[in-house]
């Protein structure tokens, strides 16, 4: 799939998303990059944000299976990986495919869970695949988990483990909307006989695989890598921090940026994809000193007071790689 038509179909998928969610479209525009980047997506809001219709308005507009997942405290792992059921003709044990079993999985609220059942997710979500008694069983491509998750200051949540954290290639918030767009929610329910609203299929299957493709086209300057790794590796310096970013996260964010240009329609990384996704693909993996969260310190704050002190490099690209992307490019 060229640019060109990758930028046009991710604005349609947008267009269409808007119309049945009321939020900020860089926040809609964020979640779909880590569709395109191949990873999944946390989203962390108090109840009746929006956060559900997100994600099945994503499913419907991308053409792709849904699956909805409520993580409960006794929520088991074989609840949500399957298990397997004695068949009574056959006199066999057959397996039961659990709702993990789709395109796009929506584990709501996520942090009501045990860990044990929290952990179950791991491998799914690393590696597109459960193992249930032994035996492996491979998940649908695409795979995309869009977890949500209250605030952790809510009664009865489990803080998620820092592996289950890392494994999110974006953490971010759909927040309360404005005064117009609260406003906007009535009037659309006015204008309907149904209480919730609905998008319509935009894509398919296949053009949606087509989409996750299309970042490992972009090509990224040696000199944009270098920022992203000095970025990266500035986190582990930082006084505040006690934990900084792994090498995976390094990663994570170069993927990132890969896909949030292709989004815009552009063929190239710039500094300025960087700049724009990195606060939501490295705050959530930091771990703060005592002293800072004792100061109110917040994650996004130090990887935004880190973006404003690295030096940006200055990238220029030839017209053939403003136009098309490099095919051979990592």
């Amino acid at each position: 799939m060229e640019i060109q038509e990758v930028h046009s179909r991710s604005n349609a998928i947008l267009d269409e998303v808007s119309r049945a969610v009321i939020a900020d479209r860089q926040v809609l525009r964020t979640v779909l990059t880590g569709f395109l980047a191949r990873g999944h997506v946390l989203l962390e809001d108090v109840p009746g944000t929006g956060k559900t219709l997100t994600a099945r308005s994503y499913a419907t507009a991308l053409g792709l299976s849904f699956s909805r997942i409520q993580f409960t405290p006794d929520l088991l792992p074989s609840d949500v990986t399957g298990t397997h059921i004695f068949n009574e003709k056959t006199r066999e044990f057959e397996f039961q495919p659990g709702p993990i079993f789709a395109n796009i999985v929506l584990a709501d609220e996520i942090n009501r869970a045990s860990p044990k059942t929290q952990s179950a997710l791991l491998e799914a979500m690393e590696e597109g695949q459960v193992t249930v008694d032994g035996t492996t069983h491979t998940l649908p491509e695409p795979f995309f988990v869009i977890a949500t998750q209250n605030p952790v200051e809510q009664e009865g949540t489990f803080p998620l483990p820092e592996a289950q954290k890392d494994r999110f290639i974006i953490k971010t918030s759909l927040g309360y909307p404005d005064e117009e767009g609260e406003l906007e929610i009535i009037n659309r329910r006015a204008n309907r006989d149904t209480a919730m609203p609905g998008a319509q299929r935009v894509t398919n299957e296949q053009e949606a695989t087509a989409l996750r493709e299309a970042p490992e086209r972009i090509h990224t300057d040696p000199d944009v890598r270098r920022y992203i790794t000095r970025l990266c590796r500035a986190t582990r310096e930082d006084s505040r921090v006690k934990t900084g970013v792994s090498p995976r996260a390094t990663q994570r964010l170069f993927e990132s940026s890969r896909a949030l240009a292709a989004v815009n329609g552009r063929a190239y990384v710039t500094p300025d994809e960087v700049k724009a996704i990195a606060p939501v693909v490295l705050s959530h993996r930091l771990v703060l000193t005592a002293d800072a969260r004792v100061g109110n310190v917040s994650k996004r704050s130090v990887v935004e007071d880190l973006l404003e002190n690295i030096e940006v490099p200055t990238v220029q690209y030839t017209a053939q790689q403003q136009s098309q992307p490099s095919a051979g490019d990592d």
